[in-house]
């Protein structure tokens, strides 16, 4: 072999690895995640279980956080689109105020899912998402038994959260089969801990003859307890949603906080990469896919803690 063959070889053979490895990185997919906050448990859960299933299939994740601000979250999904992302993932701050930035990136043919909060406006390919009418129902049960089927409960809500409007819904049903039980108060507590403590404060105050409480996560379960201890109440049950490690070390201290719908963020997360997985595939996804919940109580968290 000749120089002058050598040689071209050569360069034939660098024009291809670098064509390759063009091909390589234009295969990997990536996908801009906004999530709720990054503050949560839950959602540093969820998170995981999104990083996770996406190293399996080698995509790259843009992770952000709207953390309760939705202007923020508006841009992240705008700087998405700029940079022509493949898929995008949003926890919305705002049920319907995140429509506007859904319908852009629907205008830049880029599929959007959503995780654990729905999307009241705009074209989103699939939702995954713990079923929470369900838990909504099984926290309603669970308080109606511990009130032996009466009493006066309140609901420390967060009406702008499709997921929370589902919690709501499915409380209400199970509470509607018990007529001794009245539902007194339904109020805003932001789903902070701080507000939702003045919230409760606020319930407790106007209601002396309060006997349960319903919070709509855990941070508004853990502010509704904080209430209870400031004023001193005896006999408020609390029924929480997320079972976050201070509300079930709250239940198994036997506090007011006596039971909690148990969610599984991590598997919302690897669900929510999965479907995408499919759609880019070409599958075709259900609009709605629902993760399992459960319910935990201090005899539960017991057990799980001897095993």
């Amino acid at each position: 072999m000749n120089r002058k063959t050598f040689l071209l070889l050569f360069l034939i053979g660098i024009v291809a690895f670098s064509c390759g490895r063009k091909e390589e990185q234009k295969s990997t997919k990536t996908i801009g995640v906004s999530l709720l906050t990054r503050a949560h448990v839950f959602y540093k859960d969820l998170e995981e279980g999104l990083r996770t299933e996406a190293a399996k299939d080698g995509y790259e994740l843009i992770v952000t956080a709207g953390e309760f601000d939705l202007g923020k979250q508006s841009a992240q999904i705008e700087d998405f689109i700029t940079r022509k992302v493949d898929a995008i993932i949003v926890c919305p701050v705002d049920s319907r105020g995140i429509g506007p930035a859904i319908r852009k990136a629907n205008e830049a043919k880029i599929p959007v899912f959503t995780a654990d909060i729905a999307s009241q406006e705009g074209d989103v390919v699939c939702h995954v998402a713990s079923d929470n009418v369900a838990g909504g129902r099984l926290a309603g049960e669970y308080l109606a038994k511990l009130l032996n089927g009466k009493g006066n409960v309140a609901i420390i809500d967060q009406p702008t959260v499709t997921s929370v409007l589902d919690r709501v819904q499915g409380f209400k049903e199970a509470i509607a089969k018990f007529p001794d039980i009245k539902i007194v108060a339904d109020v805003n507590g932001e789903g902070v801990r701080d507000r939702a403590m003045q919230a409760a404060s606020d319930v407790l105050q106007a209601h002396p003859d309060l006997q349960g409480i319903f919070g709509i996560n855990d941070d508004s379960a853990l502010g509704s307890l904080d209430a209870v201890q400031q004023f001193h109440r005896e006999g408020v049950n609390i029924i929480g949603y997320d079972a976050i490690p201070p509300a079930a070390d709250a239940i198994m201290k036997g506090t007011a906080l006596k039971a909690d719908v148990i969610q599984y963020p991590k598997k919302i997360g690897e669900t929510t990469v999965a479907k995408i997985k499919e759609y880019f595939s070409g599958t075709s996804l259900p609009k709605v896919v629902p993760v399992e919940v459960g319910i935990v109580d201090k005899e539960a968290l017991q057990k799980t803690a001897a095993k």
